[in-house]
């Protein structure tokens, strides 16, 4: 998945999902750490989930189509409405999903209806006809990749039993994550109001993202935060992964290519995530075994 050979797309389409996003953002109901808003990966591409009712609209889901190359808006009384992605700029595909909204009498105000935290965060979305790439190969490349690492990481959550968050894809930074919890209070009075909910908590995230300008290739990660002293210096597994300076903190990262190039990729991955895990609970120390759920149960009767 070179990042150079879909950025044009990925551009694009990741303006489109953080319009998605922003809806789901103002229709669905608050979860702590923002779990309310990532999307979710289907059998044909990701979605919202349910949302609506609780702000007066009816039920309703907003899925991408990455099969058939569609945006998919559906109620929960069996009405839908859809629109290609293909041939779309990013004003294009705001004003369809409005009015695809409209149709099916759901009204949403997106409160800032510009890009978060990108390049042209100061240009409505209605204003973008500069992004306006979509390939579809590269889209369904794209969806087929989040829901195999989706997969492995689905496997790795089941062998905590602390708690985690959903494996989710998320809109802001286009990853998709899994995050382990010590139940340590976090607090960071000088962070932003986004910064401060995702971090309340002590954490150790899994992930893996598809490149951009500070990292141009798709790679795997892991991270521990607050950043303990000496994490930098665990060793990981395989040969390949490394600890990378990223601003003050460190990444743990194993490069997209390196975990394919395994004789054994989905197994490379978890060791990859299990060490990473290791390094950041042993120097914050956790609690490992305690928190342990091997092949994901808790029920010590039976494990024996």
């Amino acid at each position: 998945m070179p990042l150079a050979e879909w950025r044009d797309t990925k551009e694009t389409l990741h303006r489109f999902e953080q319009i998605v996003g922003k809806i789901r953002l103002a229709a669905s109901a608050r979860r702590n750490h923002w779990w309310n808003v990532p999307f979710h990966v289907t059998g044909r591409g990701i979605t919202t989930r349910p949302m609506g009712q609780l702000d007066g609209n009816p039920i309703f889901t907003i899925d991408f189509d990455f099969v058939d190359h569609r945006l998919v808006v559906a109620t929960l009384d069996g009405e839908e409405r859809s629109f290609p992605l293909t041939g779309r700029s990013v004003a294009s595909f705001h004003d369809a999903i409005l009015a695809a909204l409209g149709a099916l009498g759901v009204r949403v105000d997106i409160a800032v209806p510009r890009p978060f935290d990108l390049p042209d965060t100061g240009r409505p979305f209605a204003q973008d006809t500069e992004h306006a790439t979509y390939d579809p190969e590269a889209a369904n490349r794209y969806w087929r990749v989040l829901s195999q690492v989706a997969s492995v990481l689905e496997e790795f959550a089941a062998g905590y039993s602390g708690k985690t968050s959903p494996v989710h894809h998320f809109w802001h930074t286009f990853d998709i994550a899994h995050t382990r919890f010590s139940g340590r209070r976090i607090d960071h009075p000088q962070a932003d109001p986004v910064t401060r909910e995702a971090y309340s908590r002590e954490v150790i995230s899994f992930g893996f993202w598809f490149g951009d300008d500070t990292f141009a290739e798709p790679a795997f990660y892991s991270y521990t935060a607050p950043e303990p002293a000496g994490l930098a210096g665990e060793p990981l597994s395989p040969a390949s992964a490394r600890w990378i300076a990223r601003g003050d903190s460190h990444l743990a990262v194993l490069r997209y290519d390196a975990a394919r190039a395994e004789t054994d990729p989905r197994a490379a991955v978890l060791a990859f995530y299990e060490s990473a895990y290791r390094a950041g609970a042993r120097r914050a120390g956790w609690d490992i075994e305690t928190l342990a759920c091997p092949g994901g149960i808790t029920d010590t009767v039976r494990r024996t």
